[in-house]
């Protein structure tokens, strides 16, 4: 019964939320400001699943200037947890399939985040160079998911290079954003789901890294992202543990 409660009231606030957010943004649409004001209102969909998300953001990420933003993508609850770590004038880079999901894909283009065509690589690799463009003269950020897909418990996946091409032709830092173990830890009948950590590590410098190097400058990153999340998921264990959750 729990289930299908919460399932109604985020079906409805997503719709509700999507279709003011809509009319929001066509007061101006592609504004990159209204990004982090959309997300965070999706962010507040942790409190229906009974999810307490601890956000662990560097007072330097607050101030800093453009940058790309990667992060590890494991299911739809990622919506309603990293949301609110989406910080001001930063724009997400997702597949442009997305833009057929009723309400919530007209949202995504109007509030001016960027789909990406990933079945055409030719239009993908032109979008990359369009990302670091956009980000030199609309002093933006992007936020991407370099594993090109949800992993969905199988650990995280080999990351792409798209992010990072685009973060060293911008000349920008990498930010990672380090989300703790989701998958199998959520369920819809239990009230309380316990936490989730979502901590962003110190900037990358990519002035060090040449095109040639993207791959080594991905796998970098890759492993100092699987290694945090290896460590924030014993955190949470215990966390967890303390409030009295077993997660089988």
């Amino acid at each position: 019964m729990l289930a299908i409660l919460r399932i109604i009231i985020a079906v409805i606030y997503c719709i509700i939320g999507s279709v003011a957010g809509i009319l929001i943004c066509l007061t101006s649409p592609r504004n990159p400001k209204h990004v982090m004001t959309f997300s965070h209102m999706y962010g507040k969909l942790s409190y229906v699943f009974g999810i307490k998300v601890v956000y662990r953001i560097p007072d330097y990420v607050k101030s800093a200037g453009s940058c790309v933003y990667v992060a590890n993508h494991q299911n739809n609850y990622d919506m309603a947890t990293m949301s609110n770590a989406v910080q001001p004038r930063t724009v997400t880079v997702g597949k442009r399939s997305l833009i057929w999901i009723p309400f919530f894909g007209q949202l995504y283009w109007l509030s001016g985040n960027i789909l990406i065509d990933r079945a055409n690589r030719s239009k993908a690799h032109n979008t990359i160079s369009q990302v670091a463009d956009q980000i030199k003269k609309r002093n933006i950020s992007v936020w991407m998911f370099p594993e090109g897909t949800r992993s969905r418990g199988r650990g995280m996946l080999p990351f792409k290079t798209g992010a990072f091409h685009a973060a060293i032709a911008a000349g920008v830092p990498v930010i990672p954003v380090c989300v703790s173990t989701t998958e199998g830890r959520i369920k819809l009948n239990r009230w309380n789901n316990g936490v989730v950590i979502v901590e962003m590590l110190p900037a990358i410098d990519t002035s060090k890294y040449t095109r040639e190097q993207v791959r080594e400058l991905a796998e970098d990153c890759r492993q100092m992202m699987v290694r945090r999340v290896a460590e924030l998921d014993q955190e949470v264990a215990e966390m967890d543990k303390k409030m009295g959750i077993k997660h089988h």
